[in-house]
């Protein structure tokens, strides 16, 4: 064993939600933090995501942390540079750095019940030990590769959008790029204009609409700069905007029609071809996959040197890339815009709780299941941010990492009152969680709409998204309910001469 350090709370990852709940510690006094991160620099997403055309598909505006708004944004949509930077400077406002350890990559973690801690081991045979461990990885951040025969035999280059080579030059290449999800749309473009021919394989074509984008004018800079309460009323508008789009994903896809007008429109405008609108016209309900935006990926389909391929790829065989019907196309490069591991994103860790209890073996044999998106019973003192079914399609994920650091903040604080060591939520308001947010689930439009997504587990289960509105979300969250959780070990109160005692003094 390497090297061992010990910390009040283990949080992993460097994103939004890990910088977030290191800020919400740091608010309330804590400092017996560490932040794992496995690269060499914070950012997460924002980070590693640097394929040419990167930007959020949600208002910077209201794509930022709430209490650190930036009224510089250049654009409605800021590209990934900007969202990063802005992440630099919050680490640096909050003096993050140095509760960061750098090249440290979490690989599990044992509850020990003796202890009441976290044993978190490293790839590098470290070990973290720590009362709470938080975990923000996220699950946009491994890669999804394509089970293609000859794919590792290619002859040429390879990379996913989400490690982009910038020492390569696509200029004058022949390029394959397989994917046209969330960042294919973006790089597409960007790419074209250099590649001598491209090639673009989509299996199912995405729903998109015009993208607002603008510059934000100086005249708006400087009224979010100098009038307080500015940039609150602007963030406060585009939120109410954003969250009505629930309405037409939760049971109402008869609302998502008039989208799929808009997006119709969109297409017609700027793709000529009959021949080509019907292979980009989805056969689903808008909102059953996610919903893209963009004002240059249809055109790029119109250049010359572009093909869109909805046959399928066979096989990858030499340095060619075969569709279905045999035909061969000999590429230099191939770019997989294919998208993460979403819903077995936690397969890899080996997080042991009471019992020994495995919570891969367990999250493969019941599906992923917590409390909120954050509690996993069993798991005592571990915690999600943006854990399952806390995704969105509709608005920003920032205003659900707020919602989560504040719940467990309170946590602590309820441990931390009733003199406790660890607090652990109970399984049946675990069970009673899951099965109302499955029922509304299999009522929207991810379940109903026809197809088939990133969204869905391997058992059709939709394991990823929250049903409805996010302030419904906001509300639950404001307070960890005691009831909720039973508490263990500890300092007991006077008179209290068991943990079952203690709970029932906590509201349990």
């Amino acid at each position: 064993m390497g090297k061992r350090e010990t910390a009040g709370v283990v949080i992993v990852g460097t994103g939004f939600s890990g910088l977030g709940m290191a800020i919400q510690l740091k608010k309330e006094g804590r400092h017996d933090f560490v932040i794992l991160e496995k690269a060499d620099d914070i950012g997460g997403t924002w980070r590693d995501n640097s394929y040419p055309g990167c930007t959020c598909d949600i208002q910077s505006h209201m794509y930022s942390f709430s209490f650190e708004q930036n009224p510089n944004w250049s654009r409605s949509f800021s590209p990934a540079k900007e969202i990063w930077d802005y992440l630099r400077r919050v680490a640096d406002k909050y003096q993050l750095w140095e509760h960061v350890r750098f090249g440290v990559e979490m690989t599990g973690a044992r509850w020990d019940s003796d202890e009441n801690r976290w044993h978190v081991s490293t790839k590098a045979d470290e070990e973290f030990v720590g009362q709470y461990l938080v975990a923000g990885i996220g699950a946009l951040h491994i890669p999804k590769i394509p089970e293609l025969p000859g794919l590792s035999e290619f002859g040429g280059k390879i990379f996913h959008s989400a490690y982009w080579d910038h020492d390569y030059d696509l200029r004058g290449k022949r390029v394959a790029v397989i994917g046209t999800g969330a960042s294919a749309i973006q790089f597409v473009p960007r790419i074209a204009q250099d590649v001598a021919q491209l090639h673009l394989f989509q299996r199912t074509p995405p729903w998109i609409m015009p993208k607002p984008d603008h510059e934000m004018p100086d005249w708006a800079k400087k009224l979010f700069r100098t009038v307080p309460g500015a940039q609150r009323m602007y963030r406060n508008a585009l939120y109410w905007l954003l969250e009505s789009r629930a309405l037409g994903f939760n049971g109402h896809p008869r609302l998502q029609k008039l989208g799929e007008h808009v997006a119709k429109r969109h297409m017609t405008k700027q793709v000529s071809d009959p021949e080509m609108r019907r292979k980009l016209l989805p056969d689903y309900t808008m909102g059953c996959k996610r919903v893209l935006i963009s004002n240059d990926f249809y055109p790029t389909l119109n250049q010359d040197n572009v093909e869109l391929l909805t046959g399928g790829v066979r096989e990858v065989r030499g340095s060619s890339v075969v569709t279905a019907d045999g035909t061969q196309r000999e590429v230099d490069a191939i770019i997989l815009g294919t998208g993460f591991h979403v819903t077995d994103a936690f397969d890899y860790l080996d997080i042991i709780g009471v019992d020994g209890r495995e919570l891969s073996k367990q999250w493969a044999s019941q599906g992923m299941q917590t409390h909120m998106g954050i509690n996993v019973s069993g798991f005592p003192n571990l915690f999600f941010l943006l854990g399952p079914n806390t995704g969105l399609g509709h608005n920003s994920v920032v205003f659900m990492i707020e919602s989560q650091i504040r719940y467990v903040a309170d946590a602590l604080a309820l441990v931390r009152r009733n003199g406790a060591e660890a607090l652990d939520v109970r399984e049946r308001v675990q069970t009673g969680f899951n099965d109302e947010i499955q029922g509304k689930l299999v009522k929207g439009v991810w379940s109903q709409g026809g197809c088939t997504s990133w969204y869905l587990d391997a058992k059709g289960v939709n394991r990823t998204v929250w049903p409805g509105f996010t302030w419904r979300y906001w509300m639950r969250t404001r307070k960890a309910n005691p009831s909720d959780f039973e508490l263990v070990g500890g300092t007991r109160p006077a008179g209290a001469g068991s943990t079952s005692e203690l709970t029932a003094r906590s509201g349990g």
